[in-house]
């Protein structure tokens, strides 16, 4: 084994860590404003053929871990149907081309998952165009910042992220499972937040902890029909999602004890893990990637 191939990266050091530059951003955000940009794997992800042939569905693809996802998946093997915001279709194009780049289809499809109908044309574009879908993966998202505290938090804001971030999973997955075979597999995004809810992130945090019992509730629900249930729980990650929903990033993921925030392509392993072959006996699960929080 050569050098290079031996090299393991000090996760201390690997990436950025902060202090970060000032800079809020309008939501949904952008990656090219970002300082410094994320890394998703562009440069450094290589597949092993573990999901060859496969199809996945991808909630919020065009940027932060769903963009990561997504190019791993493809550099594995899969065919990619994701989801973005009208918004966020520049964000989708790059997604697009590094799908190509690996080989593979890709087919971005504007939805708001806040909507039982886009929830319901999403998997039926997807079933259209593959015939069936192996991977699910609930991965958009929607947080606001409120340190002002919970009177701050308008019923507005509240709907918005309940429906993004729960309904559109429950729609989502409902209509998915009839064209999901045995051996399929879905999987879901909590956070850190489900766990160790922060403050100012109440509402958000709220949902993430929903998504833990989903996540393992629905597993012993589908068990018998040969469809694994399982999530990742990130800790901070440096996405678009940040600077627009923060009001200060100059010391995000400083208390992590890698002391930085996670990549997104530091995330993508573990949905690819999630749904290869190799994690067969692996359902109700949460891989916790923190950066050395504990959790439970």
């Amino acid at each position: 084994m050569s050098q290079e191939q031996a090299h393991v990266p000090d996760p201390v050091t690997a990436y950025p860590r902060p202090p970060f530059p000032d800079q809020e951003q309008d939501h949904p955000g952008s990656t090219g404003s970002m300082r410094p940009r994320p890394d998703h794997g562009e440069d450094s992800y290589r597949g092993h053929d573990v999901l060859v042939g496969k199809a996945a569905v991808v909630t919020g693809g065009d940027s932060g871990i769903g963009r990561a996802v997504c190019l791993a998946f493809a550099r594995e093997g899969a065919d990619i149907v994701f989801t973005h915001l009208p918004e966020e279709a520049d964000e989708a194009t790059e997604t697009v081309r590094l799908i190509h780049g690996a080989g593979r289809k890709a087919l971005p499809v504007v939805c708001d998952i806040r909507d039982e109908s886009q929830c319901a044309s999403l998997i039926d574009r997807a079933v259209s165009e593959h015939g069936h879908i192996d991977i699910l993966v609930n991965n958009a998202a929607y947080q606001m910042a409120q340190p002002d505290g919970i009177e701050a938090i308008t019923t507005e804001q509240f709907d918005r992220v309940m429906k993004t971030n729960l309904y559109g999973m429950f729609w989502l997955t409902r209509n998915a499972l009839s064209h999901i075979p045995r051996g399929g597999s879905i999987i879901n995004t909590t956070s850190v937040q489900g766990y160790q809810p922060s403050p100012h992130l109440l509402d958000y945090a709220m949902t993430k902890s929903a998504i833990i019992s989903f996540t393992q509730g629905l597993a012993q629900m589908l068990a018998e029909r040969g469809i694994r249930v399982n999530a990742v729980a990130p800790g901070p990650v440096w996405t678009p999602l940040i600077p627009a929903t923060m009001p200060d990033v100059k010391d995000f993921g400083s208390q992590s004890p890698l002391g930085r925030p996670a990549q997104p392509a530091e995330m993508a392993p573990a949905y690819v893990f999630l749904a290869s072959p190799h994690a067969s006996y692996i359902t109700g699960e949460i891989i916790n990637a923190t950066g050395g929080t504990p959790l439970p």
